[in-house]
């Protein structure tokens, strides 16, 4: 999973961290780079926002490896491993030192300006950062927060190198970290847009964070999902039941496409609809074959009798509601949705949940235009295959994520919340930031 950008990756962190909304707590930011992402968990829970500033020690004929951190309130952490086989000398490691301390106390100086730094005492601390790699960085910041008086610290990334996080939940009361990996590599490559964080962002970020946020104000509530009607969808020589859900001001519609007669009882549709119900967006639960239709296996793998049934539903969907439609699919109802979309330009988006979207062929998959995402289990090697192979086929904005350690049902603890979450995104930036263009005329 790779973040669009750090407000991404806040956003995402944010609702991983719904535990602590009502907590007496402050968010503190490890700047540069984690400050958009603790911007982003702070509005989310409504809570002040400040920064931990720490430094990182590095070999200075080696910058990528660090022996350890400073940080503000004379906090210093030192893998002593590491410093013995930096070769660095005692004079060598005393000058450097040095110099970080005084660039750390220059960086307070900048960012926090007239600001005294936000008390802390008795009140638990959601720390964030954008990465962990060897730990020391984060490790320094929960040290900060404990000098600051922090009763608790939470530490929360949306990337970490496991080895790393195993160790610091020695640190923190608790590590939030929603992609664990065993080797990180470049930080850089876990984001599509990395773009350098400057002073005056960080500056910006904290003025901003000190005006009332939208989430706490008397905005209207988030809208509740409206109660679904079933109704009968025309598609071909057959009347298919379904189940239509729209939030009074729905932005668009997505027809879930189930291969089956029990796709509406399947828990990834369920969770996914509620999800997207929640964002403002309306959901069609729809079966494309009978129960009769289903006890022959041969129309569960007929791809395009399922896709023209979806074309005909999603035709009827958008005369119904008057609003761009999408097509979320699972198992060989992936297939179908992309063969509909190639056929059929006004489908907008589609979401393909542990599917078999390599079943649509290639020259269908060649002539899809709308926005796909494939989501598929890490543990379910001949599916993640299946999917980059048809990944592999597409001319059209694509993504493949695949949600660690989670089977074909995603049925492991938090995998469905996060195919609700990736699902509910793609939609949101895709579909309805496309009916916007349409209705303002923009390119």
């Amino acid at each position: 999973m790779r973040y669009e950008n750090r407000a991404d990756a806040g956003r995402r962190l944010a609702r991983r961290l719904e535990h602590l909304r009502d907590a007496h707590v402050v968010v503190l930011g490890v700047p540069r780079g984690g400050a958009p992402v603790a911007f982003q968990v702070a509005r989310h829970l409504a809570v002040p926002l400040d920064l931990a500033v720490v430094r990182k020690l590095r070999v200075p004929w080696q910058p990528e490896l660090g022996y350890g951190a400073l940080g503000e309130h004379g906090v210093r952490v030192i893998d002593e491993h590491l410093l013995a086989e930096s070769g660095l000398s005692a004079t060598e490691r005393e000058a450097l030192e040095q110099h970080e301390q005084a660039e750390l106390e220059r960086r307070v100086r900048r960012w926090r300006g007239a600001r005294s730094p936000m008390p802390l005492a008795g009140r638990d601390v959601v720390l964030v950062h954008e990465a962990v790699a060897t730990g020391a960085v984060a490790e320094a910041a929960c040290r900060v927060a404990r000098v600051r008086g922090a009763a608790q610290v939470v530490l929360a990334v949306p990337v970490g190198q496991e080895e790393a996080l195993a160790h610091l939940r020695t640190v923190a009361n608790e590590v939030v970290c929603p992609r664990p990996v065993r080797h990180l590599g470049s930080v850089g490559a876990w984001y599509e847009d990395f773009a350098p964080v400057g002073d005056t962002d960080i500056t910006a970020l904290l003025a901003e964070a000190g005006r009332p946020s939208p989430a706490a104000g008397d905005g209207p509530a988030p809208e509740r999902p409206s109660p679904g009607r079933p109704v009968e969808v025309p598609a071909h020589q057959v009347r298919i039941p379904s189940l239509l859900t729209l939030p009074p001001t729905a932005r668009a519609v997505v027809a879930f496409a189930h291969a089956g007669s029990r796709g509406g009882s399947d828990p990834r549709s369920q969770c996914v609809a509620t999800a997207l119900q929640r964002a403002g967006l309306g959901t069609l639960l729809l079966d494309l074959l009978t129960g009769d239709e289903e006890r022959n296996q041969h129309n569960v793998f007929d791809i395009t009798m399922l896709a023209r049934r979806l074309q005909a539903a999603c035709g009827w969907l958008r005369r119904e509601t008057g609003l761009r439609v999408g097509c979320f699919a699972t198992d060989t109802g992936a297939a179908a949705a992309l063969e509909a979309a190639a056929a059929d330009e006004d489908i907008g988006a589609v979401v393909c949940v542990g599917g078999r979207p390599e079943l649509a062929g290639p020259s269908a998959l060649a002539r899809v235009h709308a926005p796909a995402l494939f989501v598929v289990g890490a543990l379910d090697t001949r599916l993640l295959g299946c999917n980059h192979l048809a990944a592999d086929w597409l001319r059209c904005d694509h993504r493949v994520e695949v949600v660690p350690d989670a089977t074909h049902l995603f049925t492991e603890p938090g995998a469905l919340e996060t195919v609700a979450e990736l699902t509910r995104d793609w939609f949101t930036t895709r579909l309805t930031r496309a009916d916007t263009q349409v209705l303002t005329g923009s390119p």
